[in-house]
């Protein structure tokens, strides 16, 4: 158990049976009255963000997350197959908990947080950018970059971006995993 007094963010708590992320917290001292801590959670299981206001003192059940890399194989009608890179141990991940799984390519490295006591995966995190290649898009236009148009193009995991006109077939581009945006053109 622990109190609102060790609340940090990041810190995993159990309320009602629903496991909540503390994206960030205010200790609050009225002039008037007792203290209180102001929270915004985040719910592991729909991302969803909620504001919970607790008295000061009041204790809270702590849920023990370990972060864990894991390295993507191949996905099936299982699931999505991961592995550990020191332990060689394999679990099949539901793609609904993986964020940003369009994005996923085989020997990608991911962050799984799971739940310590019963080794269930919770979430399941690509890198914030990943380099991949454009496999289909239209002709770009040389020297066409003075303007922000965008246009679609579909890149070798099967997901649809926008990029910029200049970006050609066959160019190495970075993407945003958390929103599916065009970041830049890699060198190669």
């Amino acid at each position: 158990m622990a109190t609102t007094a060790d609340f940090r963010n990041g810190m995993c708590l159990d309320i009602d049976g629903q496991y909540y992320f503390i994206v960030e917290f205010l200790h609050v001292k009225p002039g008037k009255g007792p203290a209180f801590v102001r929270t915004k959670l985040r719910n592991v299981a729909t991302g969803r963000i909620i504001d919970k206001t607790w008295n000061s003192g009041v204790k809270v059940e702590e849920v023990r997350i370990e972060r864990r890399p894991y390295q993507y194989l191949y996905s099936d009608d299982m699931g999505y197959h991961f592995m550990h890179p020191e332990t060689f141990d394999q679990i099949a991940i539901n793609g609904e908990l993986i964020e940003g799984v369009r994005f996923l390519k085989e020997g990608d490295m991911v962050e799984a947080m799971v739940h310590a006591e019963s080794e269930t995966v919770l979430t399941c995190e690509l890198p914030a950018h990943v380099d991949l290649r454009i496999t289909h898009t239209e002709p770009g236009i040389k020297g066409d970059t003075a303007t922000n148009s965008l246009k679609p193009a579909i890149v070798e995991t099967g997901a649809e971006i926008r990029v910029p006109l200049f970006i050609n077939q066959d160019d190495m581009v970075t993407v945003d995993t958390r929103d599916g945006s065009y970041v830049g053109r890699v060198k190669e």
